[in-house]
């Protein structure tokens, strides 16, 4: 299902203006530099912040539709979320807090945490395992409950670079098989290249076309030999 989002929300110094569109099985990667707004879009997306004037539609569903003064609540989206140092419950193990959302059999959190390698981790508690660990059991906990939609919010920035390298090599495997749509903001042009079927600059608040090109330009001058890291980006930008 596409997700469709018309949005206007006043930011401190910018207005967030989008209209966008997700489409459906594929991972729309949102870019920009800090504070362009991208954290915004996605509690927005969720339904835990408002804007002042916008209209959300997910497949025949609508979530927001400010005319209205309708706004669908966070839990009947089922949708998941994970961002940056994603909030574990402490006195639950890692197995408890992945299967906590499960929407079908307990053996699905087991098959995820088995998928990225902490099946092993399963009865321990969070501050006896990695942040790395830490972030698997967030995906799996998000996965587990069967979202329609799969929200992450830079899930792997406060991770080393090889813990991080290899979580985006697995969700770059796994989304495919989701068959669902996932929105991953980041500000590391790489990764953007890597992971993305859609890419959506943002700067300012607003879709930047340019920002993205310029960026790709300078990782590529800022290479010796002058050879991309990353693939070529066979993907058009999200208007």
């Amino acid at each position: 299902m596409n997700l469709q989002i018309r949005i206007r929300k006043r930011l401190p110094h910018f207005d967030l203006n989008l209209d966008i569109a997700c489409p459906a099985e594929m991972m729309t990667v949102v870019i920009g530099p800090s504070g362009a707004g991208k954290t915004t879009l996605m509690r927005i997306i969720a339904g835990l912040d408002k804007p002042e004037e916008g209209f959300i539609r997910f497949g025949d569903e609508v979530w927001l539709d400010t005319r209205r003064r309708f706004c669908l609540a966070p839990q009947k989206r089922r949708l998941g979320y994970v961002f940056q140092d994603f909030p574990l419950f402490p006195h639950l193990t890692i197995f408890e807090n992945a299967s906590f959302a499960a929407r079908t059999q307990k053996d699905d959190a087991r098959m995820l945490l088995d998928r990225f390698g902490i099946a092993h981790l399963g009865g321990r508690k969070p501050d006896a395992v990695s942040g790395g660990e830490r972030q698997r059991c967030a995906l799996c906990q998000a996965l587990a409950s069967a979202p329609r939609l799969l929200l992450l919010d830079e899930p792997f920035s406060a991770l080393d670079v090889f813990t991080r390298r290899d979580l985006r090599d697995q969700l770059h495997q796994m989304k495919a098989e989701l068959s669902v749509p996932i929105v991953y903001v980041t500000h590391d042009v790489n990764e953007a290249l890597y992971l993305a079927d859609e890419l959506l600059p943002i700067v300012d608040g607003r879709v930047d076309r340019q920002w993205m090109q310029k960026s790709i330009a300078r990782a590529d001058a800022a290479r010796p030999d002058r050879t991309r890291a990353v693939r070529e980006p066979r993907l058009s930008l999200a208007y």
